[in-house]
C-alpha cells in the first residue's frame, strides 16, 4: 500500500524517482543517503507531536462526557432558611446597610450552571466538532507516516569527480548543484542527538556565500544558493575525505568547469584547453617531433 501511495503522490507532484546525475567522468559517481537512524529520529518527533494530539483528543472527549452527565444531574433544591423563635419586635435603630459577597462558585457549579444554561445545539456542535476531529486524527496517521518514509527515502546525495548535486523534499523540491572549481569549505557538524545516533551533517560552501556574522550557528549565515549539506549521515567522515580528495585531484589538474567557460567566453572566442585537447596537443607534437628527427636522419644519411 505505501508503495502505490509514494508512486502515485511522486506521480502527481512531478518528482522524479532519482535525480540526474552531475557533470563529471563516467564510473566517477559515488551516491550517499542519510543514515538509517535519521529515520528512526524522524518516526520519533512524529510520534511526540501525535502523542500530544492525542492527548488533546482524550481531554476533549472526558470534558464532553462530564458535559452531558452534568446536563442529566437534577438540580439541588434550594434550603430554606433556618425557622427563628418568635420574640417582640425590637426598636429600630439605624443601622448601616452592608452587602454581603457572595463566594465565587466551585467548579463543579460553574460547570453544572453553564450546562444548564447552554443550548442543545452548542452541545451539539461540539459533539460533532469533537467526531471530526477523532475521525481526521484516525485518517491523518497513515499519510503522515508515509509522508516522513517519502521525504526520508528521496533525500540524494551524488558526487562525481567534478561536481556534485543533492535533492530532498517532495511538497517543496531542492536541489543544489555544485561545482568543484568554486568549493571553497568544508564542515562537518554534530549535535547531543545526533552524536547519540551516530549521524552528522556535511555542510559544502562554495564561493560568494558569504561570511556568518560571529555567533550565529554553522551555517545559518550563508546563502542558501552557496551550501549545501548531507544531511544526517552516518559516514560524514567518508564523505568528508571524498570531497576533500576529488577537490585536491581537480585542482591539480588545472582543468576547469566547462559550462564556466561557455559562460565567462560567450560566442565562441579562445577557451582554456580541457583534457582531450591537452591529449591531442601531446601527440601532435610527440609525431611533429618524431617526423623531425626522420627528416634529420635523411639529410645527414644524403
Amino acid at each position: 500500500m505505501y508503495d502505490q501511495f509514494s508512486g502515485a503522490l511522486l506521480r502527481a507532484l512531478r518528482v522524479p524517482p532519482r535525480p540526474e546525475p552531475p557533470l563529471g567522468a563516467p564510473g566517477s559517481e559515488r551516491v550517499f543517503r542519510s543514515g538509517r537512524n535519521a529515520f528512526r529520529l524522524s518516526l520519533a518527533r512524529w510520534g511526540i507531536r501525535q502523542g500530544f494530539a492525542l492527548i488533546g483528543l482524550l481531554f476533549g472527549l472526558a470534558f464532553l462526557g462530564h458535559l452531558k452527565s452534568l446536563r442529566h444531574e437534577p438540580v439541588p433544591a434550594p434550603t430554606p432558611p433556618p425557622a427563628s423563635e418568635p420574640s417582640l419586635p425590637a426598636p429600630e435603630e439605624p443601622r448601616p446597610r452592608s452587602k454581603k459577597k457572595r463566594p465565587p462558585p466551585s467548579p463543579r457549579e460553574f460547570l453544572l450552571t453553564w450546562s444548564r444554561r447552554a443550548p442543545d445545539v452548542a452541545v451539539t456542535l461540539f459533539t460533532v466538532l469533537e467526531g471530526i476531529s477523532v475521525f481526521t486524527f484516525l485518517v491523518q496517521i497513515p499519510i503522515t507516516y508515509s509522508l516522513r518514509r517519502l521525504e526520508f527515502e528521496q533525500r540524494w546525495y551524488l558526487v562525481t569527480d567534478r561536481s556534485l548535486r543533492l535533492r530532498d523534499g517532495v511538497w517543496k523540491l531542492r536541489e543544489v548543484t555544485m561545482s568543484f572549481a568554486n568549493l571553497q569549505q568544508i564542515t562537518v557538524s554534530q549535535g547531543p542527538l545526533q552524536r547519540l545516533l551516530g549521524l552528522s551533517d556535511v555542510r559544502v560552501q562554495s564561493a560568494g556565500g558569504g561570511a556568518p556574522a560571529p555567533g550565529t550557528p554553522e551555517g545559518a549565515g550563508a546563502n542558501p544558493s552557496h551550501l549545501a549539506v548531507f544531511r544526517e549521515v552516518d559516514n560524514a567522515e567518508e564523505i568528508r575525505d571524498l570531497i576533500a580528495e576529488r577537490l585536491r585531484q581537480f585542482r591539480e589538474s588545472g582543468l576547469g568547469d566547462p559550462d564556466e567557460h561557455r559562460r565567462t567566453h560567450p560566442g565562441g572566442g579562445h577557451e582554456p584547453a580541457t583534457g582531450n585537447t591537452l591529449e591531442s596537443a601531446r601527440e601532435v607534437l610527440s609525431e611533429a617531433k618524431a617526423l623531425r628527427r626522420a627528416l634529420s636522419g635523411g639529410r645527414a644519411a644524403s
